[in-house]
């Protein structure tokens, strides 16, 4: 008997358990009451336009007519995603999305890294501030004043670029109409645009360096380089990891916007991705389902490289975003 007694009183002290942290939590949000008020309208847009339109996906799985609504609609499973599939665009789309990730990943993950780094050794004045300047300062263009930038610019007859081009005897270049070109004035333009940002936030993460380390290799007598590689970027890799899990994370997502404003008929061999084609099937031909199924295929890529990445990223470096 005596023994049953504790086997007994646990689920009692489990609930009395319970119950008690239960009280110190609502205790706790009573007690910072405005902090949570702060977070309110945050919450309440992403529930409102990102998890209620989850509801709507199911027409990627019917063949949704607005007469007929989306539970009126009948199911037909898979279909709209074989269709894609079978598709004559299917590889053309999936090559120009991964061609242009991979080389926007590949030139703009590193600069902003290099240039903090640069930044960073330089022991203030007015170059230093200019520079930051200079790069941070195209952040805050929008989209579309940008793409209209790189129209202006890349002009065959009028643009600043050919006109310097033609000014060393070459002849006019094609930028935007020559479907070899869009992936490199697409991609270098975005580099040129966002690199002031990702600078920032090295520069952030190399202030938070200990600077006895340094005054440490210093004694033993490390060059700069040495320092560079064995403290800095030691120091800022677990900002490199988070913001490379992020940057995977939109892996398939390129730019819609800026993609749109640069895209005319002759490079759509190049520039035509998985986001412009949903727009144009979805939005302009009214195939609701059909592009509601591509774009649900694109989104589910995207998890699982996110997944995929933040996995391997723990495991090898420890640092992940969950």
């Amino acid at each position: 008997m005596s023994a049953k007694t504790p086997a007994a009183a646990r689920p009692i002290r489990h609930t009395h358990r319970r119950s008690q942290l239960r009280g110190k939590g609502w205790k706790s949000v009573w007690r910072n009451w405005e902090l949570y008020l702060f977070v309110l309208p945050t919450m309440a847009y992403i529930i409102v336009f990102h998890y209620v339109p989850l509801y709507g996906l199911q027409i990627a799985f019917r063949d949704y007519s607005p007469s007929l609504g989306i539970w009126n609609s009948p199911w037909v499973g898979l279909e709209h995603l074989r269709r894609f599939f079978d598709s004559y665009y299917f590889w053309a789309l999936i090559r120009n999305t991964l061609g242009i990730s991979l080389y926007e990943l590949a030139v703009g993950f590193p600069i902003p890294i290099l240039i903090a780094l640069s930044l960073n050794e330089l022991r203030g004045g007015v170059f230093k501030k200019w520079v930051q300047t200079v790069t941070y300062a195209p952040h805050f263009i929008s989209v579309v004043v940008m793409s209209g930038m790189i129209i202006a610019f890349l002009a065959p007859g009028t643009g600043l670029i050919n006109l310097v081009v033609k000014a060393f005897g070459g002849e006019p270049l094609p930028f935007l109409t020559e479907p070899g070109w869009f992936k490199t004035v697409f991609v270098l333009s975005g580099v040129w645009q966002s690199m002031g940002w990702g600078t920032i936030i090295y520069l952030a993460a190399l202030a938070g360096i200990d600077p006895q380390q340094h005054e440490a290799a210093m004694i033993d007598g490390a060059s700069r380089i040495r320092r560079i590689w064995h403290i800095n970027l030691p120091g800022i890799m677990p900002t490199m990891v988070i913001l490379l899990i992020l940057n995977v994370g939109n892996f398939m997502s390129v730019g819609f916007e800026k993609v749109f404003l640069l895209q005319n008929p002759l490079n759509l061999e190049a520039s035509d991705v998985i986001s412009t084609y949903v727009y144009r099937i979805g939005l302009v031909q009214g195939q609701f389902s059909f592009s509601a199924a591509i774009g649900l295929f694109n989104a589910v890529i995207n998890f699982i490289l996110l997944l995929t990445v933040n996995r391997l990223a723990k495991r090898l470096n420890e640092t992940s975003l969950w």
